[in-house]
């Protein structure tokens, strides 16, 4: 028997070996987590045989039919290759050259994304602090002003986040409220949905009705905290808001040349419920490990937990012994706040070894 396109009867050998303990799980971050299986085998299904280039390809034309039966029959996806990448490309397709973008002070695309959007997308990031990581129409209009100052970078995006940096969320009737107030003043709305799954999941509504049913105009889709190997999307719901999507994208080194490896891992996570299932099993493990850590004196919960995300405060030395057993990062390491972030294949036992660990070393 023989095999072809790709498809071998058995596994081909490889000179590759495991580097790593594959049942060793941390809280640093969703991107820890590897591909879920159903993608991988998605990857295989696509390999094998020659596909068009550059989105020519036949898993990116589907593609387009499982988004706009999440966003609407406008809605057309981009696919990208990180969500840095989105968002930067998401940003120059709603802005002008001298354009500037209102946000949350702790917006991930301020503060972890090493300055791309104004470097590399030339835009300026107007801050406002905020309490929970959330925007307000009364926040926003903070730096919603200076139109016709050419002294002032002019205001013309409101970038919201889903969930927001501090694992918080956002109504649908919040976000319809920013994206009224905002197209009022004449601005565009993204939102920078990295873990949208996981919103949709903990508000238990489609994500349409946080997107296009809530007016938002341009969407950075996150595939990769969600089960992907990589790949984003920049998803364009309102088509009178943009320009030059595809140029904007070459520009910004973010084709993909085999973009139906891309296309394909975000079709098999959202052609079904995969992305569901995956967003609702991470915010359960938050859940689990929130109920466990309130019981724990001495360590104080932050934020509201919402999604996949534990924000908390404790003492520094016992954080830093803690991360000898598990990984996980300090947000402030000053105030002695860290955050715990559970992915799709958290297991109940890595929470429950986590909070006995943390029992430990807080009685020491």
């Amino acid at each position: 028997m023989t095999a072809r396109d790709g498809d071998a009867v058995n596994p081909p050998k490889t000179d590759a070996r495991r580097h790593h303990d594959p049942d060793v799980r941390g809280f640093a971050s969703d991107n820890y987590a590897g591909a879920h299986p159903e993608v991988m085998a998605a990857l295989a299904l696509a390999n094998g045989g020659h596909q068009i280039a550059y989105g020519e390809d036949d898993y990116t034309a589907n593609l387009q039919q499982v988004i706009r039966g999440h966003f609407g029959a406008t809605a057309e996806a981009f696919p990208v290759f990180n969500g840095t990448g989105a968002n930067v490309v998401a940003l120059q397709a709603v802005a002008d050259r001298w354009g500037a973008v209102i946000c949350a002070e702790s917006a991930h695309i301020n503060v972890d994304e090493g300055g791309a959007p104004e470097r590399m997308a030339g835009l300026k990031l107007l801050t406002v602090p905020t309490p929970d990581g959330k925007l307000t129409p009364e926040l926003i209009d903070r730096q919603a002003f200076g139109w016709d100052d050419e002294h002032r970078a002019m205001p013309q995006v409101v970038s919201l986040a889903q969930n927001t940096e501090l694992g918080t969320l956002y109504t649908p009737d919040e976000i319809r409220e920013i994206c009224d107030h905002a197209h009022q003043l004449g601005m565009k709305v993204h939102l920078d949905g990295s873990r949208i799954a996981n919103a949709a999941a903990a508000l238990d509504v489609p994500m349409r009705t946080f997107t296009n049913a809530a007016g938002v105009d341009i969407l950075s889709l996150g595939g990769t905290k969600n089960g992907a190997l990589f790949g984003e999307a920049v998803v364009v719901i309102n088509q009178d808001a943009v320009r030059h999507m595809k140029h904007l994208r070459k520009m910004s080194m973010q084709l993909a040349s085999k973009m139906r490896f891309v296309s394909v891992q975000l079709e098999a996570l959202l052609a079904k419920d995969l992305w569901l299932r995956n967003a609702r099993h991470a915010n359960e493990m938050a859940q689990r490990l929130a109920e466990g850590v309130r019981s724990v004196h001495g360590v104080e919960i932050l934020y509201p937990v919402q999604a996949n995300a534990v924000f908390a405060r404790l003492p520094h030395d016992v954080s830093e012994r803690l991360q000898k057993r598990y990984r996980f990062y300090f947000w402030d390491e000053a105030a002695g706040d860290v955050r715990w972030m559970c992915a799709f294949d958290t297991r109940e036992e890595d929470v429950d070894g986590f909070l006995a660990a943390l029992k430990e070393e807080m009685a020491r």
